[in-house]
């Protein structure tokens, strides 16, 4: 999945000498944390958040202060050291970027010209969405050899019993030696399935169907 199928298009602008009042209304207004700022040309130059505005302004103690602070230009307060995105790009690469430089949006850029914006929600809705958390399903994890060809086989049991997948996932066991599927399947009782792979051989992490566990 690429950027451009999951970015925010519709964004919320303003430039750089419009007052702090007015991004702290929009942000309210439109129930946003992160406003970009561009220029007449609609190229980036800086970026404005909640945060920023927050740790500027004035305590509650300097209330006289507060007008003043207000009618100041977003320029005063926004950051202008960005890190964007385009929207080609990964999603899963611009999460990263997320993560590491611990940011909440991403602005996205094609020919200099602000095109979209991504934020923390967006990539948490659209994790959701992938792996089917929405939608009414059976969750199995599997622990199985690190070695290629294992999701096929286990898929090949689930057709078997013509049980659709919703979604799959794999991440790494804490042993190298092994990895850990994880599947959405597209019914209720899923005994029968579980008792094919156990009979295959299978290590059925969750759920855990053993007398002790009921």
């Amino acid at each position: 999945m690429i950027v451009r199928q999951i970015m925010k298009q519709d964004i919320i602008t303003l430039r750089s000498d419009d007052p702090i009042s007015l991004a702290l209304a929009s942000m309210k207004k439109n129930k946003i944390r992160h406003i970009p700022i561009v220029n007449e040309s609609n190229q980036l130059v800086g970026i404005v958040t909640e945060r920023d505005v927050k740790d500027a302004s004035p305590s509650i103690f300097q209330l006289e202060l507060k007008e003043d602070f207000l009618n100041k230009p977003i320029k005063k307060i926004m950051s202008t050291n960005l890190i964007t995105a385009h929207p080609l790009d990964f999603v899963e690469e611009v999460a990263a970027i997320l993560i590491d430089n611990r940011i909440g949006c991403l602005p996205i850029l094609q020919d200099h010209q602000l095109v979209g914006l991504i934020t923390e929600s967006d990539l948490l809705y659209t994790f959701v969405k992938l792996t089917g958390a929405d939608q009414p399903a059976s969750h199995i994890e599997i622990k199985v050899p690190n070695k290629a060809g294992m999701l096929a086989e286990v898929a090949s049991i689930f057709l078997k019993r013509k049980a659709n997948i919703a979604s799959a996932l794999i991440y790494p066991d804490t042993d190298e030696k092994f990895k850990i599927l994880v599947f959405r399947i597209q019914t209720i009782n899923v005994t029968m399935i579980i008792n094919d792979l156990k009979a295959e051989g299978y290590q059925v992490l969750s759920p855990d169907m053993s007398e002790n566990a009921r």
